[in-house]
């Protein structure tokens, strides 16, 4: 039965029905909320709150808090560089091998970091592949802050790729075929009309990749080591707290949850004030 078509070309039949929710699938959304929930409830009552802002306000505390910041600002802005202009090669060119490109770009998702740090090392380090020659010149890289910004951009690059090409099919290419056709240059198309259109998916691919940078650790520690003021990142101290002061390191790990939801919540917010 076909639905009749009222006046202004808009159906006539009632409103859409929905499906509902079986009752069953209900117990294990449940359980899989409380794999979440429970841990960080769990670490929430064993906050010292009388020492609270002492632990978190220490010097190594804060030194580790800004490097993370710096690092994290610094390899999220490599990542955008880098990475906008790889989304874009494919989601929108046809050269052969781009399904190969595409599963080693999204291939650091599904490697443990400490795999990446080893393969940074055995490619920057002294003794490798780039390294050697890099040390010929005096350019050392392992185990300096320029290490950490690398493992942070090698774990983090394939959240904004990611997200920025899932943009980019979504939004298509029509505007970008009619702005061609007004004799618009590749270069303005990409300016004036494909970045706006993809800008909240921009924003939040952004986003993840510095939620991800600020949160390495394996990668970091493999290939930049722990060294207080140089490559010890707040994930670090945390790690080097829980055996001498544990209170201090729960206290830390607050202050990157509370960073992380802020993050969450800015992202979700992005997505749903997206036009695409």
């Amino acid at each position: 039965m076909t639905a009749r078509v009222a006046e202004g070309g808009r159906s006539s039949a009632g409103p859409r029905p929905t499906v509902g929710v079986p009752l069953w699938i209900f117990a294990p959304a449940a359980v899989g909320a409380l794999l979440v929930v429970l841990p960080l409830a769990a670490m929430f009552t064993r906050i010292d709150w009388s020492n609270f802002l002492g632990l978190v306000t220490s010097e190594s505390a804060v030194a580790a808090l800004v490097l993370s910041l710096k690092t994290a600002t610094a390899s999220t802005v490599v990542c955008v560089l880098l990475g906008v202009p790889m989304a874009v090669v494919l989601s929108r060119s046809s050269i052969r091998g781009l399904s190969i490109l595409r599963s080693l770009v999204v291939l650091p998702l599904v490697l443990p970091p400490v795999v990446g740090g080893i393969a940074l090392l055995y490619t920057f380090g002294r003794q490798g592949l780039l390294g050697e020659h890099l040390d010929a010149f005096g350019i050392r890289i392992a185990f300096t802050t320029s290490a950490v910004v690398l493992a942070q951009v090698f774990v983090s690059l394939p959240f904004l790729v990611v997200s920025v090409e899932g943009a980019l099919r979504t939004a298509g290419d029509r505007y970008d075929v009619v702005a061609a056709t007004l004799g618009a240059t590749p270069t303005t198309v990409l300016r004036r009309v494909t970045v706006p259109l993809i800008l909240p998916g921009l924003i939040s691919g952004t986003v993840l990749a510095f939620a991800r940078a600020l949160g390495e650790f394996g990668a970091t520690l493999t290939f930049a080591g722990s060294l207080e003021g140089v490559t010890r990142t707040l994930p670090l101290e945390i790690y080097l707290q829980r055996e001498s002061d544990p209170d201090a390191a729960v206290a830390l790990s607050m202050v990157l949850i509370l960073v992380a939801a802020l993050v969450v919540v800015t992202a979700r917010g992005t997505r749903s004030s997206g036009t695409l």
